[in-house]
């Protein structure tokens, strides 16, 4: 589980400020936002042939389920989140 080694400090400080499911929702959060960073400045590189000024169709697909998965572990977290 390379994962845990590669972001053992994220993991710590998150899990250790939010809860471990809580914590876990979020630093996974950010490994999809950054997703997003590198597919949307890949997407500016390659523009579609038929809408110019929009990325490829695969580009704007992966785009699309990045953004879903990113609300629904939105979702989640709150879900988690301590009632008060």
């Amino acid at each position: 589980m390379a994962v845990f080694n590669e972001k053992r400090e994220e993991l710590e400080n998150f899990e250790m400020r939010m809860g471990v499911p809580r914590g876990r929702l979020a630093v996974t959060m950010d490994l999809v936002t950054d997703a997003m960073a590198l597919v949307g400045q890949h997407g500016v590189y390659c523009q579609s042939q038929r809408w110019p000024g929009k990325p490829v169709m695969d580009i704007q697909l992966i785009m699309k389920n990045l953004t879903d998965a990113k609300e629904l572990i939105q979702s989640v977290m709150e879900e988690l989140k301590p009632k008060l």
